[in-house]
């Protein structure tokens, strides 16, 4: 009080703020250690002494805690939609032939195809206090932040380290340019721009965004079905996709804009610095909206011997991210051992408890059930198994059939959606517009070109609207039509929109037919990872001779299917950067992109009938 009364107005405030602050140190510095060393060693060792309460885990979720969990996807997709808009364009206008601006998009595939799955099985063996999940999530969205900044400044960089600048050039007398009948003469006589440090950053940041917005939906989407319970995975994997969805629509649709014309538009230094700058900002707070919403149970809780937090609260599961044949697990309150023979056929899948995929409602007196049984057994030890590094790499080798098929069904899933995302907007500019990419800066060609590119911001945004719908509906459809229908009829549907849209190349068709897109888009995203969650939360990955589901033999981590089943993308990503400039210049014309993705479309859904639905 004698600090308030010497201390008055803004003057006191500042004071007051500044002693407390220093009174936080103080007993900061007084109670905690500061060596970096053992505060790092603490977080991968794990602190036994922690009593936290993980009750969450074990509950269901509403839809406003799904839309949480599920915020990051959609900064993902802001900084995605920014990516596909812009990229191809830009690397374009700075000098990057066609077939050389394919071969970028290799370098980020030929990463992650091989790292992404590493990555899922670090995270099944990430040993941090705050998740498994979580500490990826928050790596690769450094990676996004860097990616969103590199490629809107990689020209500016490349001119500041000594790039050649012919940028006045290009800005010529209109009336002059109005004067000559044959302007062509003009943009074959203009200068050529040396961007070597200007393509370096660019290329740079185009592989970190691409790779890490691509690998962060993996941890981001292991995380959601962590935390939820098998009862909510459908509607969680759909909330998911609506969040994906409205970031891309809302993403694209920024792209859409002319901010040139805007006050923030020249401020920030241009339409696409624009674009970039916000969206790094939206991804920043969705991503931390994410990170704070419910914490993970920790791998050293899960296999620790002493873990006291059952007590009616927590019961700790091998179906918490992994899954095995063996039938009994502990609870570990006193002790106490549970074990799943034949006479509880009807215990909750939610903890891993159960030989089928029915459920039961009440959790309380599940658990309490658990934690009762077998009362005499004391000092068992738990037999909830944490494989070696080695063993989850191992499963990336060898993977049961049924997994195999839902790789090759996604990779040409992907295989036709990069088509239509990475060249569409390149290809409304120069098929649709009649535009050109390289042609001088303020004539009409080059503007047709820049018409083009935002009205392909358009028809990308429709798509992404129509996934969130489609989201909306996916859950119901797969109750009423089953999976397989769901899964097969939507990627016909999107072979049938891509190639009436090749076919009539014209502005209404970019509009109409991108929503099939939509539906493509929501079908990748949510009926993969259903398949693989079904599979785990049922332990059975293969038939038998008779048609009877068998249970899996061995441990097979969730985070590692879930990347396995994710860097198809890279793999789609990779094989279509090989050929796509190819096929563009002996095809003469972008259009060939869109008819290619018609017919990979077409593959994927041949290959989807052949996948293991089990009771989907």
């Amino acid at each position: 009080m004698d600090k308030l009364h010497n201390y008055q107005g803004i003057e006191g405030r500042f004071h007051q703020c500044r002693d407390n602050i220093k009174e936080f140190y103080e007993d900061f510095h007084a109670k905690k250690s500061v060596n970096l060393v053992d505060i790092v060693k603490k977080q991968l060792n794990g602190n036994t002494s922690a009593n936290k309460d993980f009750s969450h885990v074990f509950r269901t979720k509403t839809r406003t805690e799904l839309v949480r969990v599920s915020a990051a996807v959609m900064g993902i997709e802001f900084s995605y939609a920014a990516e596909t808009a812009f990229v191809s364009p830009t690397l374009l206008k700075i000098g990057v032939e066609h077939q050389h601006m394919t071969l970028v998009w290799a370098l980020s595939p030929l990463v992650g195809f091989f790292l992404c799955p590493i990555l899922g099985s670090l995270s099944d063996r990430c040993k941090l206090n705050i998740g498994r999940r979580r500490p990826f999530i928050l790596l690769l969205s450094i990676g996004v932040i860097f990616g969103l900044l590199l490629v809107p400044n990689g020209e500016a960089l490349g001119y500041w380290l000594g790039d050649d600048n012919f940028q006045s050039q290009d800005m010529l007398d209109m009336s002059e340019i109005n004067s000559l009948k044959n302007i062509t003469s003009i943009y074959n006589s203009r200068p050529q721009s040396s961007h070597s440090w200007g393509i370096f950053f660019t290329v740079l940041g185009t592989v970190l965004l691409d790779f890490d917005a691509d690998a962060c939906q993996s941890p981001a989407r292991a995380y959601l079905l962590d935390v939820c319970l098998p009862e909510d995975q459908a509607r969680g994997l759909s909330t998911f996709t609506i969040m994906a969805g409205l970031g891309g629509f809302f993403g694209y649709s920024m792209g859409g804009v002319n901010w040139d014309e805007t006050e923030i538009g020249r401020r920030l230094g241009g339409h696409v610095k624009a674009v970039f700058s916000i969206i790094t900002i939206i991804f920043i707070a969705c991503v931390t909206f994410t990170l704070t919403s419910f914490a993970e149970i920790p791998l050293w809780v899960l296999a620790n011997k002493d873990t006291k937090n059952c007590g009616g609260k927590m019961a700790l599961s091998k179906s918490y991210g992994a899954c095995d044949d063996d039938k009994t697990i502990n609870c570990t309150d006193d002790n106490k051992q549970v074990t799943t023979e034949d006479d509880n056929p009807n215990i909750s899948l939610a903890y891993g408890l159960v030989d089928d995929t029915s459920f039961t409602e009440d959790s309380e007196i599940i658990q309490e059930n658990a934690c009762t049984q077998n009362g005499d057994s004391e000092n068992a030890q738990n037999t909830m198994e944490v494989e070696s590094l080695s063993h989850y790499l191992l499963s990336i080798v060898y993977m049961p059939l049924s997994l195999k098929l839902i790789c090759v069904t996604n990779l040409f899933c992907w295989m036709a959606h990069v088509c239509y995302s990475l060249y569409f907007t390149d290809f409304v500019g120069e098929a649709v517009f009649k535009g050109d990419p390289k042609a001088t800066l303020g004539s009409l060609p080059q503007k047709r070109y820049e018409e083009g590119v935002r009205f392909g911001c358009w028809g990308m945004a429709m798509y992404s609207l129509s996934c969130s719908f489609y989201s909306l509906a996916i859950e119901y459809l797969i109750r009423r039509f089953r999976a397989k229908t769901v899964y097969v009829g939507g990627l016909l549907v999107y072979c049938i929109g891509m190639a009436l849209m090749a076919l009539t190349r014209a502005k209404l068709s970019v509009i109409v037919f991108s929503w099939t897109a939509g539906i493509m888009y929501s079908t990748l995203f949510t009926m993969p990872y259903l398949l693989v969650a079904h599979y785990h939360n049922a332990s059975t990955f293969e038939l038998d001779k008779n048609g009877a589901a068998k249970l899996g033999s061995g441990l097979r981590g969730l985070g590692t299917d879930v990347a396995i089943i994710s860097s198809m993308v890279f793999l789609a990503q990779f094989l279509l950067s090989l050929c796509m400039g190819t096929i563009i210049k002996i095809s003469g014309t972008t259009t060939a992109v869109i008819g290619t993705a018609s017919f990979l479309s077409f593959c994927g859904a041949l290959s989807a009938t052949r996948i293991m639905y089990l009771d989907l």
